[in-house]
């Protein structure tokens, strides 16, 4: 077993009464998409060998942990969010000794790792699945997935009206060993991810054993993907609707969201409390409301649930004041802290969106003006860090990188993108592998080139080009989380106090700090709140008042 890293308490003054403590509350946590961070073995994919080798480089940016995207063993339909089997590392990726050894290395430099649990279906090479087909109707392993007789004369008709989140009916027909056409089985995401069936018992126990597994191997916690998905109402209902795609997030759906599955991350609870260290469970959880999202994070069930409601906010300040006011009082009540996240590895980065007219959603095509995208995307970097709670960081936006938008369509890889509907199937843009050096093969990602074309000019992003330079984006992130760790005031709670400020301004205030936010397009004058401790641009205090630049954050200590 890896030894575990020690992880002290940090509560705070302005906790609500019976909050629980721990190092999550307040945790600065970086997301490493390991196909894209760092290749060690110059193969043109990044793997978990490369990802060890740049640790030092997140110790040094000042993040708490690193959340690793799937890595396990796994055909790749879906970047590996088809998982063949949890036990395993795929070995585009490394070994089970490369996976040790980053936890080692992690802890070892004072960070902690969280790895991705996919529990809402597996790939449909998982040993279970394989099994079911080659066994026929009335194998015993079908009952750990969906399988369903046909609708129809000859059962030629899905089961029900289910769509899929990547297009197209969320059933496939199966063919019987004999070759004549059998049952259907049901699958959310890509036909080749069939949904488990959490009524088994034998799917409860053999999560609650891969959870065993890998905290045994030290990681200090999971974030659970499609976290709202696992049950699914009784019956299977038709829906009744099509177009399912465009309810996600409005209503309580059959397949999403079912109360269900509360009990069974009551369950995991128990394994995570068995384990020292403050082993933590992390929900990805698209639900209707952000009151719907608390539920995943009472006291008996999981840590963090991403607030997504908050990633998809335009940049503007009436907007922005009201999903942060409805995301506090939400989590309040049930203890948790708030979660802040502005890009990840499914969406348009935010230098991009911003960059953008609002209301275009999470995935855009067009680049925008890159200038105003850049400027926006460091003030609200500076905005999400002075919110009490934890924030999240995609890898490559503390370098300020915008999505690439232009990418040939013979060099996507999304799964979504070779589907008539569904997702745009835009989500390469975000995932281009990061620049660390201004020359080179692939920039520093690795000797032997990259798995999706980096553009040209993406050198001058690099780690390397801004390391040092007063002003680049990746000192603005490296001095905001070390003040935000050393401000008294930053960091976990449960409140701010909004102060009076002119239209299209916010000013926040928490003790001993206060944020002020320009998200016009213009400069504004502004009551000078103390001392300035750092700021998105340039801003220019005279006596009393200060002049903050359109689209820029600053902090004040006061």
């Amino acid at each position: 077993m890896t030894q575990h890293l020690a992880a002290p308490s940090t509560g705070t003054s302005d906790d609500a009464p019976g909050h629980r403590t721990g190092w999550w509350q307040d945790a600065v946590i970086y997301q490493v998409y390991p196909r894209s961070f760092a290749d060690g073995n110059g193969d043109g994919m990044g793997d978990l060998a490369g990802v060890t080798a740049r640790l030092p480089y997140l110790r040094d940016l000042g993040v708490d942990a690193v959340w690793l995207s799937p890595f396990y063993a796994s055909p790749q339909a879906d970047a590996g969010y088809d998982v063949a089997d949890y036990r395993a590392i795929d070995p585009m990726f490394g070994t089970l000794l490369d996976a040790d050894e980053l936890i080692r290395e992690a802890h070892a430099l004072g960070l902690r790792i969280i790895v991705d649990l996919v529990p809402n279906h597996s790939s449909d090479q998982h040993e279970w699945f394989k099994r079911a087909l080659a066994e026929g109707p009335g194998s015993a392993l079908r009952e750990r997935y969906h399988f369903r007789p046909g609708k129809g004369t000859d059962g030629e008709l899905p089961p029900n009206d289910w769509e899929s989140i990547f297009g197209g009916p969320a059933w496939t027909r199966t063919v019987n060993p004999d070759g004549t056409p059998g049952d259907w089985y049901l699958h959310l995401f890509a036909p080749e991810q069939p949904d488990f069936n959490w009524e088994h018992p034998a799917v409860a126990d053999e999560f609650r054993s891969i959870l065993r597994f890998w905290l045994d191997m030290g990681v200090d916690g999971f974030r659970v993907d499609v976290a709202h998905g696992l049950v699914k109402a009784e019956g299977l209902p038709d829906l009744g609707a099509h177009d399912q795609l465009k309810l996600l997030g409005n209503d309580v759906m059959p397949f999403f969201d079912q109360d269900g599955v509360h009990e069974i991350y009551r369950s995991w609870r128990t394994i995570l409390d068995e384990y020292p260290g403050d082993r933590i469970a992390v929900a990805e959880a698209w639900t209707p409301t952000v009151e719907r999202t608390a539920n995943y994070v009472r006291p008996d069930e999981m840590h963090q649930a991403f607030n997504f409601q908050y990633l998809g906010t335009d940049w503007d300040a009436g907007k922005l004041r009201e999903v942060i006011d409805v995301s506090l009082a939400a989590m309040r009540p049930v203890g948790a802290p708030t979660t802040w996240v502005l890009s990840n590895h499914d969406v348009t980065r935010h230098a991009t969106r911003f960059a953008n007219p609002p209301g275009l959603g999470t995935q855009i095509r067009t680049p925008g003006d890159r200038g105003l995208g850049l400027r926006r995307a460091r003030a609200a970097t500076l905005l999400m860090l002075a919110l009490p709670g934890s924030a999240y960081v995609y890898q490559g936006e503390e370098l300020g990188l915008p999505d690439v938008t232009d990418l040939p369509d013979e060099a996507r890889q999304d799964p979504s993108f070779f589907r008539a509907e569904g997702q745009d199937g835009y989500r390469d843009g975000c995932r281009v592998p990061i620049p660390w050096t201004r020359e080179g093969s692939s920039y520093g990602f690795g000797e032997g080139g990259s798995w999706l074309p980096q553009p040209t000019g993406w050198g001058e992003l690099s780690v390397e080009a801004q390391t040092g330079v007063e002003g680049s984006t990746l000192e603005l992130y490296r001095a905001a989380i070390a003040a935000r760790r050393d401000h008294p005031g930053l960091g976990a709670g449960t409140d701010v106090e909004w102060l009076d400020a002119p239209e299209g301004v916010l000013v926040l205030a928490r003790p001993g700090f206060v944020c002020t936010v320009n998200t016009t397009g213009a400069p504004v004058r502004i009551a000078a709140r103390g001392r300035v401790l750092l700021a998105s641009s340039p801003v220019t205090v005279d006596g009393a008042e200060a002049v903050l630049p359109a689209d820029t954050t600053v902090w004040w200590t006061v």
